[in-house]
């Protein structure tokens, strides 16, 4: 095998002196690195949310994401106000050093002794949230059937819908919804597929096509890298993170301040898929790939949903379905207290609209990313949309925050049980048999390939197990 320095000699022995002109020299791609270097650095103070419009500030989520993991921001918030008269005044040279700042006053944040975080355990490790639950007892499900065909085939085209309707209405409240579009029975704006979701359950699903059921991080980061080439906050930093050689389940904690938000909540529904009616092994898989870019509660958000999922193939009572969910997320963790708190309310309230109104309320200091007021508006939608898919979808719509990804998951759950049925020609004629991308050899696929590749994988993996 060639040594890296026989290469290195190689490369400077066939160099041939050669004349360029200014423009060959390739000092004008500097430019070109600079302003995408200040694009990105600016996104992080203003950017608008791709498919809504909703506007966002990254930098301000991280401060509050790392407060609410129990850290004292204070030094990183008294430098907003600078930054953003950087901003203002299109310093780009006093912002980038304010950024650096703030990022590095969250890196080396004391511990705030009193934030209600730390009354909660950490989960850091499978064995460790393994040995905290109990799992059902639960036959094994026939992946070779029609049944799982029919149900897989439901799933997905309603999970598509689901996020097509949300895409167009994240990071907004209910109220504000309700100011522009009334009630949301449908789709506002002509649907399209495209979304920041599904692009990491593909990746997933190419690792599991290779490796099955012996999947790792590492195969399925691998085909982050391969595939992907945009990421948002928690995922932004995993890649990036990814790219430098720092792995699983580094990539996912190494300097991330968003990693309790919802980016690993938001894909759990294929691992639900590829583990029907086991949802040990569906919180396994999940746990495997949110580490990739989560650690904790973030981690534990991708666990419910596909605990969720996984027990939709053999339950069709949702209400069942979501109170088993909650049952094995561990109690002394702080998800538990949040989609406990949620199942609670909604018993004890006498709609949706009264039983958001009080989640809403109790995860205000919560950002509209984060896992926790997500979850809450999960549970709410299902527990009184009732397996209505259209009911479901208008609660899981007005109730606002990251719409996409909450109503593409808990719609996953509905496919499932009713199979392509449940979902009306209302969601699906807008949408068709095509699925756009911005992933890596996938710009274009067609839904019912993608539904034939999951069927196929999953069977390939059952039969290698036997």
């Amino acid at each position: 095998m060639k040594k890296a320095w026989e290469y290195a000699k190689e490369i400077l022995e066939n160099n041939k002196p050669k004349i360029l002109t200014k423009e060959e020299q390739t000092w004008n791609m500097i430019k070109v690195l600079e302003l995408h270097e200040d694009e990105r650095t600016k996104m992080l103070w203003k950017s608008y949310v791709p498919g809504s419009g909703a506007e966002e500030s990254l930098i301000v989520g991280a401060i509050q994401s790392v407060e609410n993991k129990g850290m004292d921001v204070k030094e990183a918030e008294e430098l907003l106000p600078m930054g953003f008269d950087a901003f203002k005044r299109g310093d780009m040279k006093e912002l980038n050093k304010i950024t650096s700042k703030i990022f590095n006053k969250l890196c080396t944040a004391p511990r705030n002794p009193y934030s209600e975080y730390w009354k909660f355990k950490q989960y850091t490790s499978w064995e460790e949230y393994r040995k905290s639950v109990t799992f059902p007892h639960t036959d094994l499900y026939n992946v070779f059937s029609r049944d799982y065909e029919n149900k897989v085939s439901g799933g997905w085209i309603a999970q598509i819908c689901g996020g097509a309707l949300g895409t167009a209405l994240e990071g907004y409240t209910t109220k504000r919804l309700k100011e522009v579009f009334g009630e949301i029975r449908g789709y506002v704006r002509t649907p399209n597929t495209f979304n920041d979701d599904i692009t990491y359950e593909l990746a997933f699903l190419k690792a599991f096509e290779e490796k099955g059921y012996n999947i790792t991080s590492e195969d399925i980061a691998l085909e982050w890298v391969a595939l992907i080439p945009f990421g948002w906050s928690a995922e932004d930093v995993a890649l990036r993170n990814l790219k430098q050689g720092i792995f699983p389940p580094n990539s996912g904690n190494f300097n991330n301040p968003y990693s309790e938000w919802i980016g690993a909540q938001m894909r759990g529904a294929i691992c639900g898929m590829v583990a029907p009616g086991n949802p040990e092994e569906a919180a396994r898989l999940a746990w495997i790939d949110a580490v990739i870019s989560h650690e904790n509660n973030g981690v534990l958000g991708e666990v419910f949903n596909a605990v969720m999922v996984s027990l939709a193939f053999v339950e069709e009572d949702v209400r069942k379905i979501v109170k088993q969910a909650v049952s094995l997320i561990p109690r002394d963790s702080e998800y538990y207290s949040v989609v406990k708190y949620a199942l609670d309310t909604c018993k004890n309230s006498k709609n949706w609209e009264e039983a958001w109104g009080l989640c809403e309320k109790k995860f205000e200091q919560y950002n509209w990313v984060h896992a926790y007021p997500n979850a809450a508006a999960e549970v709410v939608a299902l527990w009184f949309g009732e397996k209505d898919f259209d009911e479901t979808m208008y609660i899981i719509a007005m109730a606002g925050q990251d719409v996409d990804c909450n109503a593409a998951q808990i719609a996953t759950i509905l496919g499932i049980i009713g199979g392509t049925r449940a979902v009306g020609d209302k969601w699906t004629k807008p949408i068709g048999d095509n699925l756009e991308t911005y992933m890596r050899g996938m710009k274009k696929i067609k839904i019912s390939d993608l539904i034939e590749w999951t069927v196929t994988a999953v069977r390939r993996a059952n039969s290698s197990k036997n």
